[in-house]
């Protein structure tokens, strides 16, 4: 019987419209909008000004501490300026603006199509320095600093490296159709990574509904020892990394506590790629691959496409913007948020985008809670959603934190599953976000 984890979860409709489309490389656009911070973390400071030339590859914000990752240029050209945009979040985030000139890369990055497989007299600290000075972060979402995470704190030590190729979200298919077309760029970076950390084993982890992928892994694995492919039961949201490692390795990450605390690093098969292209090829994170998709598209596909994107020129790549679009979501449907505009910018963190009509995007009416217990049956971090929503409604913080509301994952489980329609995804998060302050506060 295929391996799962153990508390909650849910069966979304899959709709993976875009399985199997090959990753078609998006063309360059005429201007790139980079967010100066793409990262959990300090924020990162420019080190370009306005006029500047730039080429694909050429350093323009620096690392603002340790918890932080530099931000290169995506494009060659001339910085045009340095503003603000309306990132993913909603929010206004600094941003440099580029204007492009041609594709010239810095002469340090390795364009060649070789594979590049010699590791042995590349040393740890080696391997760390070049994912600290090319910015990878983790992309399958939380785009915390990949050198941080390969550092664990004092005291403890890390015994396995778990590979997310889950990808349990509907609709997004992009680490599928990397695993197909990438396998062996990731075995070498799952190599370094293990390297990174020390560790003998790497279990690389695939939801049952990927088994081309899972073949095309396991096949290439057996050059390589201590990798191996685990293949999971589909069930939602196996892609969590606490969730994860309880379905892999049957240990459970105590609350509050890290997950290395469990012996494990977590790292995603998109962040091992990025790891290979940056060590292997001295290639920052300047690129990555994102699904563009819904049931109104006319061409759901995959785009390896330049950071500083607008999110336009992916909607028109796929078909165009139908009449009757309600919402265009950043990331899938269960834990994606609905974009203010189209011209957000892609970044490092940016998985997908998703059109759903209007008719899909209308909100059911709420009514008054049944007392079901549907939602705390399907919470994957065995919380109690239903009170939470209803601390956050009443303004209730302190009895939120003590409820343990900083350990929800915002997986919207809750959400879908709760037969009177309440938000209650929208109350939780609104409760993180208060409790959050309280916490930062009282260290203060």
């Amino acid at each position: 019987m295929l391996k799962t984890f153990r508390i909650g979860g849910i069966h979304p409709p899959e709709n993976k419209l875009s399985a199997g489309k090959k990753i078609e490389q998006l063309a360059l656009p005429d201007q790139v909008v980079i967010p100066l911070s793409q990262h959990l973390g300090a924020p990162t400071q420019a080190v370009v000004a306005k006029g500047d030339k730039v080429k694909v590859g050429t350093l323009i914000a620096k690392a603002g501490g340790f918890v932080s990752a530099n931000v290169h240029a995506s494009v060659s050209g001339t910085v045009a300026k340095i503003d603000t945009v309306v990132d993913a979040s909603g929010y206004r985030k600094p941003a440099l603006f580029i204007d492009v000139e041609g594709d010239e890369w810095e002469p340090s990055i390795d364009l060649s199509e070789e594979l590049s497989a010699h590791i042995d007299s590349i040393s740890a600290e080696d391997i760390l320095r070049k994912i600290s000075e090319n910015g990878i972060v983790g992309m399958g979402g939380a785009t915390f600093p990949t050198h941080v995470k390969l550092t664990p704190p004092s005291g403890m030590k890390a015994e396995i490296l778990i590979v997310n190729g889950v990808e349990c979200e509907p609709y997004l298919t992009a680490d599928h159709a990397l695993m197909l077309e990438k396998g062996k760029e990731i075995l070498i970076g799952v190599r370094l990574l293990m390297k990174s950390i020390q560790v003998n084993k790497a279990i690389i982890a695939i939801e049952n509904n990927k088994k081309d992928a899972i073949a095309n892994l396991e096949l290439l694995a057996r050059e390589y020892e201590g990798i191996e492919v685990c293949p999971l039961q589909m069930k939602y949201p196996q892609g969590g990394e606490k969730q994860l490692i309880d379905a892999v390795i049957s240990r459970q990450v105590p609350s509050g506590a890290l997950p290395i605390a469990t012996g494990a690093v977590v790292q995603n098969v998109a962040t091992a790629f990025a790891v290979y292209e940056a060590v292997m090829k001295n290639k920052p994170l300047i690129e990555r691959v994102v699904t563009v998709t819904g049931k109104c598209l006319t061409h759901p596909s995959n785009f390896k496409v330049r950071i500083g994107t607008s999110i336009s020129l992916l909607i028109e790549a796929a078909g165009g913007l139908p009449e009757d679009t309600g919402k265009v979501i950043g990331g899938g449907p269960m834990m994606g948020k609905a974009l203010v505009s189209t011209s957000v910018p892609i970044t490092k963190g940016s998985s997908g985008v998703l059109l759903i009509s209007r008719k899909e995007s209308q909100r059911k009416e709420s009514t008054s809670c049944i007392r079901c217990a549907k939602c705390t049956s399907v919470c994957s971090m065995g919380l109690e959603p239903f009170l939470l929503g209803t601390l956050a409604e009443r303004g209730m913080f302190e009895e939120m934190e003590k409820e343990l509301v900083m350990n929800c994952i915002e997986c919207g489980s809750c959400n879908f599953t709760c037969p009177a329609h309440r938000p209650l995804l929208d109350y939780i998060r609104l409760g993180k976000s208060k409790v959050g302050a309280i916490i930062r506060n009282r260290k203060k």
